[in-house]
């Protein structure tokens, strides 16, 4: 699975080189990006790839509400090209998530977070899903989406069984080509090599959804205690699918 995720590490310059990320899209460096917030993503239009935002929860148009996007910011490899949701997206809406790392949580009592990133530290694309939905009401219409995981290579088994799909650059244009066949994507739906994955367990400043600093990205043995927002009210519970 997938909960929160980083674009901390990686300067604005280097990832508009890496990324097609024009100048209109605004970049900032995020350490905490959690279920409901804008992140930024690249889909092909007409043939050309290109970057916009997106709200990380996956709102199908079939949605009496976006509220239902907090239960689907994950899709599962093994059944997103069959499950309801997400089967016309894997088909038509494919998109690439940018980001520089992940947390992932210890199931045990200690409930330890843990920073992944590539080994060598790069900015990377996960594999993710784009949909559309429009307000009843207002005839506004939200772009939302979705990353899909796949099981835990050997590096984050000991951490937690599932991890979200990174993409090697190689194969980020062929997530993206609309004439992909889905038995070839199927394929790239595989974990990371454990020997271009690296762990590094973090402080707890991270658990609240709410704190977006960079003593979340602090050793795990020199924990902080972050200033929150007073007034601010968690967030809608994510169940990670």
């Amino acid at each position: 699975m997938c909960g929160r995720f980083t674009i901390a590490t990686t300067i604005a310059g280097d990832l508009r080189q890496r990324f097609p990320i024009g100048e209109s899209v605004e970049l900032e460096r995020r350490f905490n990006v959690a279920p409901g917030d804008d992140v930024v993503a690249i889909r092909e239009r007409d043939g050309v790839a290109e970057a916009s935002t997106l709200r990380w929860g996956f709102t199908p148009p079939w949605a009496k509400d976006p509220s239902v996007g907090f239960r689907m910011i994950n899709a599962r490899a093994e059944t997103v090209a069959e499950k309801p949701a997400f089967r016309d997206a894997f088909r038509r809406h494919r998109c690439l998530i940018v980001a520089d790392g992940f947390y992932e949580w210890t199931r045990d009592g200690r409930r330890q977070p843990f920073h992944i990133t590539r080994s060598d530290g790069a900015p990377f694309a996960f594999a993710g899903l784009w949909t559309g939905w429009k307000d009843p009401a207002t005839e506004e219409w939200l772009r939302s989406c979705t990353i899909v995981t796949t099981e835990a290579n050997a590096a984050i088994a000991p951490i937690h069984p599932r991890m979200p799909v990174i993409l090697a650059p190689e194969l980020e244009e062929v997530w993206l080509d609309p004439d992909a066949s889905p038995e070839h994507l199927r394929t790239l739906l595989a974990p990371l090599a454990p020997e271009q994955t690296r762990a590094r367990a973090v402080s707890k400043a991270v658990n609240d959804a709410r704190y977006d600093g960079p003593e979340c990205l602090a050793d795990a043995d020199a924990e902080v205690e972050p200033a929150l927002p007073a007034a601010a009210d968690p967030p809608p519970q994510a169940a990670l699918f």
